[in-house]
């Protein structure tokens, strides 16, 4: 579980509950993790003595995100050594530069020496050994690379560079690493290792009573040593007080650029709304993939991690972006779609951001019987997803550009994996990727994309093809209708088999069978086997406020009792929305609200699921689909306030 992260698209840092580096991918979001989870410790030595900020149980640390910027605001202070420290991190928007402003303060009643040290771990490549880093005396900085990477540290307080550093052996020949060394108080300047190496810098200063020092320190990102030492020229020349500020800049008109009326939203559910859209953002790699988290800290639950984009998620993330006004974003993951697409018309189980196929648990056969390996949702959401980006770019001719390629061919997909007994799509895997069968969710996807592939048909005068998907829509549909209902739930989780037109329902009741009805337009929001079916599975599934996401969920749990989770509780709050008509009708749709920003980490995280034990965030965090469930829920609430005349300019991007 991470507390922050920061990115720009190429290089994307996690900050954990100490406020130290934890994650650090370069040249992709979730791709090559430099770190593999090992710290970036942040130590102060001060009468005689180190304290670390990750060991010294002293420390009272707090991680915030601020308001309007993708900036930390953290502050540690440890009264044990009357010494506080105050963070404010950033990675530059224009370039791979991390770049952190630490204020260093004296409380103590007497003058002193007082040093800080930042040591530094790293995997490059992704990988363990054959790594190097050397101090460059000519540049006055520190350089780990291998192969095509290279990262570089260096840093100014009072205008001086760092006073001492050290690299050597970590974590072999039962060394536990050269951070060690600072624990005296001075480093050795060693000045170049091999293998399995770590390094850290110390900055010297000497603080009166109530003194304050600014330490400006950065890391560079390159893809050779001679492309870190440019960015270092150019972040010396233009200072890193400079770059500080116009990253900080640019974030500010980013989030703000659309003045939103937020309707009797609370200050601080506000501000998760910006803060969410920023999480989205840095969760978006420069050739559009968007990973679902980019926490490594689940590899210790299943040996993988969330570093991977599920087209299911990150339709979401994009539709949060499009419909909040940045539609670059969503129209660079389509092309990301586009690009990998399979030839028959379907999506695999996940990729990497480069576009190579990710990790999967789904087999390709199954007691001897062949089958495909797919979430079969996940090509759906795709097609529906980009129906809705023309309604808000109108751009015809991306859409034109990517019919045949994209829409046609996945549209094609789905209209023939089906079956001709029910009209319903064959076996796959379902939303939460753990069963094989028929579910209502992705039934129900596979009508939304049909849907919409007709009206991407229809725009470009394609009227067969506007014909024959809206009539398979129609067939889905109806088998639906026909034989997924359940009597118990209003609807099945799963149809897990048809042999011998004997049918074998799973009637679990699954939050995404109703919103996928909703969602995808099986239904409308009033009709009544909607609405007694929504209203049922969510009081089945209400955990203190909180809803889980079907019964008997045990991923996580820790007792019998399932999890509430941020994107099933906000699902309940669109169902709600979509259901209103009068201004009071919204009042629970805001307690929601004020539920998730309260469930929230001080940073504004959000994570996959909260414990229903102690009421703690548990699993991966941040989880992007979180942060886009909560975006989508409250810029729906603001377009069905506009649409009632409640609040006509609650929600301005086109």
């Amino acid at each position: 579980m991470r507390s922050l992260i920061l990115g720009n698209g190429s290089l994307l840092i996690s900050l954990n509950a100490s406020g130290e580096v934890t994650d650090l991918y370069y040249p992709h979001p979730g791709l090559e993790n430099h770190t593999g989870g090992l710290l970036h410790r942040i130590g102060v030595y001060a009468d005689g003595a180190i304290s670390w900020l990750s060991e010294d149980p002293r420390w009272q640390i707090s991680v915030e995100c601020v308001d309007d910027s993708l900036e930390s605001r953290i502050t540690a202070m440890n009264p044990g050594i009357d010494v506080s420290l105050s963070f404010k991190d950033l990675v530059y928007n224009e370039s791979a530069i991390f770049l952190r402003e630490v204020t260093v303060k004296n409380h103590a009643a007497h003058q002193r020496e007082i040093k800080i040290f930042f040591a530094h771990e790293f995997r490059v490549g992704q990988s363990h050994g054959g790594d190097t880093a050397f101090f460059d005396p000519s540049a006055k900085s520190v350089i780990h690379y291998k192969s095509r990477r290279a990262f570089l540290i260096n840093g100014l307080c009072e205008g001086a560079s760092f006073d001492e550093y050290a690299i050597g052996r970590s974590r072999f020949d039962g060394k536990t690493g050269t951070f060690r060394d600072a624990e005296d108080g001075m480093l050795s300047l060693n000045p170049i290792e091999h293998g399995s190496i770590d390094s850290v810098i110390g900055f010297y200063q000497s603080y009166k009573p109530d003194d304050e020092k600014v330490i400006r320190y950065w890391l560079a990102a390159g893809e050779s040593i001679e492309s870190v030492l440019e960015l270092n020229t150019y972040t010396l020349k233009k200072t890193p007080k400079h770059l500080i500020a116009t990253a900080g800049d640019f974030w500010r008109a980013w989030v703000t650029r659309y003045q939103w009326d937020f309707y009797r939203m609370s200050s601080e559910t506000v501000a998760l709304f910006k803060k969410s859209l920023m999480f989205i953002r840095a969760h978006v790699d420069d050739d559009g993939g968007i990973i679902a988290s980019a926490d490594e800290e689940v590899l210790k639950y299943d040996e993988d991690t969330y570093a991977y984009v599920w087209m299911r998620d990150a339709a979401y993330a994009a539709l949060a972006l499009d419909r909040a006004g940045d539609s670059n974003v969503a129209e660079r993951f389509f092309k990301f779609c586009n690009a990998v697409i399979s030839p028959d018309g379907y999506f695999l189980h996940k990729y990497l951001p480069n576009r190579s196929l990710g990790s999967s648990w789904h087999p390709w056969i199954q007691n001897g019987v062949p089958q495909l390996p797919i979430q079969e949702d996940e090509t759906a959401i795709v097609i529906w997803a980009l129906a809705r980006h023309y309604r808000h770019s109108k751009d015809l001719e991306f859409i034109e550009l990517l019919y045949n390629s994209l829409i046609e061919k996945a549209a094609n997909f789905l209209a023939t994996y089906r079956d001709r007994t029910t009209g319903l799509p064959l076996p796959s895997y379902d939303l939460w990727e753990e069963r094989r069968g028929v579910s209502t969710y992705t039934a129900a996807s596979v009508y939304g994309a049909l849907m919409a592939a007709a009206d991407s048909a229809k725009v470009l005068g394609k009227e067969d093809r506007d014909t024959f998907y809206r009539a398979t829509a129609r067939e889905v549909k109806a088998g639906i209708m026909k034989h997924l209902t359940s009597n118990s739930c209003g609807f099945v989780k799963m149809l897990e088999s048809t042999h011998e037109a004997q049918f074998s329902h799973d009637e679990t009741a699954d939050i995404s069978s109703v919103y996928g009805l909703l969602l995808f337009g099986v239904l409308e929001p009033d009709d009544p086997a909607l609405v007694d079916a929504f209203e049922t599975v969510a009081r089945r599934l209400m955990v203190d406020g909180g809803i889980g996401r079907y019964e008997n969920d045990h991923y996580y749990a820790t007792d019998s009792q399932s999890n509430p989770w941020f994107i099933s509780t906000l699902w309940y709050a669109e169902f709600l929305t979509a259901r209103a008509r009068k201004e009071e009708d919204f009042e629970k749709v805001r307690s929601i609200f004020d539920w998730v920003a309260r469930h929230a980490q001080s940073s504004g995280v959000l994570s996959e699921q909260i414990s229903a034990k102690d009421g703690r965030q548990c699993s991966v965090a941040p989880l992007m689909w979180s942060h886009a469930a909560y975006v989508n829920a409250v810029l729906f609430y603001l377009d069905r306030l506009a649409e009632l005349g409640i609040c006509d300019s609650c929600n301005p991007v086109p």
